[in-house]
């Protein structure tokens, strides 16, 4: 019995061992971690076809390190308020609270870092190639919002789950607003004006998130849609323009 009770490491071996271990617990059995792990396997792939000097791609790494810690971090303390105090208490809940607060702030730090670093290989480009579109880009708008709609409704009905305006495998109401929130950067150029619209598409994700709706997955779905078929859309215009 006493063998198969944890025990302190005695060596740097057991100790990166028991580091290792905790890694691969909290990947298995916290999925906002598996998510934030996919994500930033994307966002370093993304750097790295960017080509990006060796500084952007360090913060890149850097704010991908924070955001993984803080929620690791949060995982602990959760773990510890529970064996500490099993019933509902005041004071847990406060502890729980304050290390979510923790993690949400390292999330916006992240988001805004990632913004930084990102936003002169994304306007750059679009600025040139969407020069041909000129007036027409308010009518691409509507093409795009009608296409996001067809889109969305066709994957409901392949999955046979949900009604048209409520539930279903994706979110349709994310899949607008994040669609809106591409034409937007696209038709302005303007990294302001795009960050105000992204808050506004994740407020629409957090309501349908909250009310319970749609699972963080087919919001994700209806996110990367609506932004994906927006800016295919407008990619297409600008190379048969």
């Amino acid at each position: 019995m006493d063998a198969k009770l944890p025990h302190r490491p005695k060596s740097f071996t057991e100790s990166l061992n028991c580091a290792v271990e905790g890694i691969i617990h909290a990947f298995r059995t916290q999925r906002h971690i598996r998510y934030h792990y996919i994500i930033a396997v994307v966002v370093l792939a993304v750097g790295l076809l960017l080509r990006m000097p060796l500084t952007d791609f360090t913060l890149l790494v850097f704010a991908v390190v924070i955001l993984l810690s803080a929620e690791m971090f949060n995982t602990a303390i959760e773990e510890a308020v529970d064996l500490i105090e099993e019933k509902h208490h005041i004071r847990a809940k406060t502890s729980k609270d304050v290390s979510a607060g923790a993690v949400l702030t390292a999330g916006t730090g992240v988001v805004l870092m990632g913004y930084v670093v990102f936003v002169r290989y994304l306007y750059r480009p679009a600025e040139e190639g969407l020069k041909s579109v000129g007036e027409f880009a308010p009518h691409l708008a509507v093409i795009s919002l009608m296409g996001v709609l067809i889109g969305v409704m066709a994957i409901k009905a392949y999955g046979g789950r949900g009604r048209p305006l409520l539930g279903g495998i994706i979110s349709g109401h994310t899949a607008i607003a994040f669609s809106l929130w591409m034409s937007v950067t696209l038709i302005t150029l303007n990294p302001f004006v795009s960050l105000l619209t992204l808050v506004m598409a994740v407020l629409v994700w957090h309501t349908r998130l909250k009310s319970g709706v749609h699972t963080t997955g087919e919001l994700l779905m209806g996110a990367l849609a609506g932004a994906g078929i927006t800016l295919a859309i407008y990619s297409l215009y600008s190379l048969v323009r």
